[in-house]
């Protein structure tokens, strides 16, 4: 006779891919209903973007056809994204469970563009996100998400001014553009840039989050190191393009990052190849290639994805409408939207090591 603890005994042989450990033993497998033949429960995801959702859905409905008298099993599906563990010597950013930092050891590899595509693709997938442009020097992520001329509110409390961030495209977004005018340069020196990080952490309400990304300066100055510092970090991506010089700055954001105790969660080589607007079926290998594998092998971390050269890439950071949401079918797109889903993975498996 099919029964609830029936049904659970013929799923704790399946594992979370990830994780390698039972979906029971996780409390993954929740609202367990048998009426008939009819079995129906509620898969609890780490991530609403678990890159091997469908996987995971057709091994548990294998496992319980094989009980006897089932003829039909719905499985729901939803997520809850663990947080971070907290750090003594670091201080949480209040209900943001995970931050993660996106960096590049040069300018020009398209790290902001990744940025933002990522933090669109996670909200898109059904993550709450938020994105803080620490990129003070050279704040482009407005211009990116078409909010360039949005005015910003600052509400007053006990503890100072609290920042409310603006919100496009299904996330959450604060940066340095939006306090300054377009032409005016910042010309900071270590501690007020320390300052304003800070702030942007802290003094923003940001609400709930699963996660927060960081569109980081390129370099290794001292953006990244007050992040790393303040922050209990989920773990920095490295952005590079496949060509040598690109990749010796990366190697060494890198090791800052490894220096800092910051988990590397990989390594994204943008404009791996050219694809013409005209012949979609060409590829044209401009700055190289095989570079980010290269790398990947050598530094023994995971090379999360390469993301080809399209025009609409450009033409959506210009236009304030990125790539994800005005061509979600393009190489680029879904080439963006694997790499948040490696992320969002690897963030959670840390989490729940």
């Amino acid at each position: 006779m099919v029964d609830t603890q029936s049904v659970l005994e013929v799923l704790k042989p399946v594992q979370d891919p990830e994780l390698q450990k039972s979906l029971v033993e996780l409390n993954m497998i929740r609202n367990v209903k048998v009426e008939g033949g009819e079995v129906s429960f509620t898969l609890v995801l780490t991530t609403p973007s678990c890159p091997l959702r469908e996987f995971i859905v057709e091994d548990c409905e294998k496992a319980v056809k094989t009980l006897s008298g089932v003829e039909k099993v719905s499985v729901e599906v939803t997520a809850e994204t663990p947080a971070q563990k907290s750090l003594p010597d670091r201080t949480s950013v209040d209900k943001v469970k995970n931050i993660i930092a996106i960096s590049s050891g040069k300018g020009g590899v398209g790290k902001s563009t990744v940025a933002v595509n990522v933090a669109i693709a996670l909200a898109q997938a059904g993550s709450k996100v938020g994105l803080l442009d620490a990129d003070i020097y050279g704040p482009n992520a407005p211009t990116m998400l078409g909010l360039l001329d949005a005015p910003i509110n600052v509400t007053k409390s006990p503890t100072g001014d609290i920042l409310e961030p603006l919100f496009n495209h299904g996330i959450k977004m604060v940066s340095m553009g939006f306090l300054i005018d377009p032409d005016q340069p910042v010309m900071w020196r270590g501690p007020m840039l320390n300052g304003i990080i800070r702030q942007f952490l802290y003094q923003v309400n940001w609400g709930e989050l699963d996660y927060l990304i960081v569109d980081m300066p390129p370099g290794t100055g001292d953006a990244q190191l007050t992040l790393a510092q303040a922050v209990p970090l989920a773990g920095a991506v490295i952005v590079t393009t496949p060509q040598t010089v690109s990749l010796q700055d990366a190697r060494r954001g890198l090791k800052m990052f490894e220096q800092l105790g910051t988990n590397i969660l990989g390594i994204v080589e943008n404009m791996s190849y050219f694809i013409p607007p005209d012949m979609g079926d060409r590829t044209y290998d401009i700055f190289g290639s095989g570079g980010g594998e290269k790398a990947s092998t050598e530094l023994q971390v995971p090379l999360l994805g390469c993301i080809p050269i399209e025009m609409s890439v450009r033409e959506g950071g210009d236009n304030g409408i990125p790539i994800t949401v005005a061509h979600p079918n393009s190489e680029s797109a879904k080439a963006l939207v694997k790499i948040s889903q490696q992320i969002a993975a690897k963030v959670s498996v840390m989490a729940l090591a």
